[in-house]
């Protein structure tokens, strides 16, 4: 155990509340402030895109011991389904016989999560907005409007888990020397829905991750415990097929008629939803530094947000609590050695995971369905099952195992220049499973 200290954490997403349950089982007070409403009290939709569990997730749940609650509302998605114009719907499994993603919605699980964290001991204080934080003090500051009155509330620690547009990482933004970038894709979001049957049932396959490819923008749907799907259309905001082109129902209908026909027959409030929705944006955070002595530390979101096409969001955020747990079980209550630790630890591997990320929508929009890539592909899973211990997909890698981000780059970057130059070989297409292939991988990589 730690000694007790009073800890603030700003928003109660799904990495504020896990780490104020982490925190709160090391003995310390923990109050968590979030500008909204408690999300329990209202509807939750319109902006989502729902959420992929995987390895890394599920170990910070296990370690803190409240995964098989969060098992309950989670349905697993052991392959995409590729939806291609006039051709029938073609199936990827995402890795070895029993591994699969985890279809969450994000406001279950959301409110789960608070609901085990206020189990836990956590006081939750909604409707509370932080405008301000002293850094050295681990002071936050508190009221209705930015320039009206505020109140102190004094802390021992502050974690900013208060998302892509941190008032914490915003004040320590003013210091000289810290380092920070946005990159905004120039593709926006937009959700939508598919209803369950009227008996219940999921109107498509309910174990798979659905993508209907489309080159520079795409939809997706995952899956739901009430048998709906959440939908999310990927699509640029500016140009010729963008958001900002689709002003009328006509042009919805004529868009979707010619690039998403047969998800037209799932979605039938499809303009309703349309319009109804925000238009979201998808941005990429880096800073630096994440810590200010050993009184303010940034996690998740406010420290590194990424894209959502390699389902690492969430997962990422919760690494950096295991990570964070690990360092507190070994340095005790030098908390300088642990947030300089952490720090050390994560950054390389969030600016590694936002690559990747970035790199996946370009897989997802255009390759997906690409002969090639597809054929590329088989010969990675055939040659990873014949040499487990020589060949660990770049997928497989970040999804299914606890190898640092950073390394899954690294090693990515190397399989894929091999694979590069085997599509180059003859006659590939004929030969994909031969020896001759399998020994010119096992060449390349004594090399």
């Amino acid at each position: 155990m730690q000694t007790p200290k009073r800890i603030a954490i700003t928003g109660s997403g799904l990495v504020g509340s896990l780490l104020a349950i982490y925190l709160r089982k090391k003995g310390h007070e923990v109050d968590v402030y979030d500008r909204r409403p408690d999300i329990r009290t209202m509807e939750f939709s319109g902006r989502s895109i729902n959420l992929a569990m995987s390895t890394r997730g599920w170990k910070a749940l296990e370690t803190v011991g409240i995964d098989k609650p969060i098992r309950e509302i989670a349905i697993p998605m052991d392959k995409r389904a590729i939806h291609t114009p006039g051709k029938p719907v073609y199936f990827q499994y995402y890795g070895k016989e029993g591994e699969a993603i985890y279809s969450i919605s994000r406001g279950i699980l959301n409110k789960r999560m608070i609901d085990l964290a206020e189990s836990a001991g956590v006081n939750f204080i909604f409707n509370s907005k932080v405008w301000d934080v002293s850094l050295p003090e681990a002071i936050i500051y508190t009221g209705e409007t930015e320039k009206g009155e505020w109140e102190a509330h004094n802390y021992d620690m502050v974690f900013g888990a208060d998302g892509a547009f941190s008032r914490i990482r915003h004040k320590m933004q003013r210091r000289s020397m810290f380092n920070y970038s946005q990159h905004f894709l120039k593709t926006g979001y937009k959700e939508l829905s598919i209803p369950a049957n009227p008996d219940g049932t999921h109107k498509l396959n309910s174990n798979s991750l659905h993508i209907w490819p489309r080159g520079e923008f795409m939809l997706i749907a995952l899956p739901n415990l009430d048998g709906s799907f959440t939908c999310t259309l990927f699509l640029p905001i500016e140009g010729e097929n963008s958001f900002e082109s689709l002003t009328s129902e006509e042009k919805l209908e004529a868009f979707f008629t010619e690039h998403f026909e047969d998800a037209m027959d799932v979605i039938p409030d499809l303009i309703k939803d349309f319009f109804k929705n925000p238009t979201s944006s998808l941005v990429t955070i880096k800073c630096e530094p994440w810590t200010y002595w050993n009184k303010v530390a940034l996690i998740g979101d406010a420290a590194h947000a990424i894209v959502p096409f390699y389902g690492q969001g969430m997962n990422a955020g919760f690494e950096d609590i295991s990570v964070l747990n690990d360092l507190m079980e070994t340095h005790g209550d030098d908390w300088d050695a642990i947030f300089k630790n952490y720090e050390e630890s994560r950054k390389p591997n969030t600016d590694a995971i936002a690559e990747l990320s970035y790199r996946n929508f370009i897989e997802m929009s255009s390759k997906t369905a690409d002969e090639r890539f597809l054929l590329r592909k088989k010969i990675e899973k055939h040659f990873a099952e014949k040499h487990p211990d020589k060949w660990l997909p770049l997928y497989s890698r970040v999804t299914f195992s606890e190898h640092p981000y950073s390394e899954a780059l690294r090693e990515g970057d190397f399989q894929r220049g091999i694979m590069d130059e085997i599509m180059e070989m003859e006659n590939i297409e004929d030969r994909w499973d031969s020896e001759a292939v399998e020994n010119a991988i096992l060449e390349k990589l004594s090399k």
